[in-house]
């Protein structure tokens, strides 16, 4: 159950990131409460799953999944560019990730 809420809390970080983007210095209303709500759940998972998986493996996993959910929502739908070298990164990324939680 700790990976799963370990995986929906780095979801959310996309998510928030994504939000925190389109708030225009926190000046529009919805973006800005989708932010704060995003924000809060995914704290609140990564804090409950943190109780059964390590701090260094739980926070790196978070922030790997939302770095890459970031980036691709910024490729796929908010026209960042997108290149071999960005993917091959993320591909990197990833393969960190499955391999902390293999390791575990």
């Amino acid at each position: 159950m700790a990976w799963v809420l370990l995986v929906v809390s780095g979801l959310l970080e996309t998510a928030w990131a994504t939000a925190l983007s389109k708030t225009e210095g926190f000046t529009r209303l919805w973006p800005s409460l989708i932010f704060i709500v995003t924000l809060v759940l995914s704290m609140i998972g990564l804090a409950l799953a943190l109780r059964s998986i390590p701090v260094g493996t739980g926070y790196a996993i978070w922030v790997g999944i939302g770095a890459v959910g970031t980036a691709i929502v910024g490729m796929t739908w908010l026209g960042e560019g997108v290149s071999i070298a960005k993917i091959f990164c993320l591909l990197l990324l990833v393969s960190g990730i499955v391999g902390l939680k293999l390791l575990h």
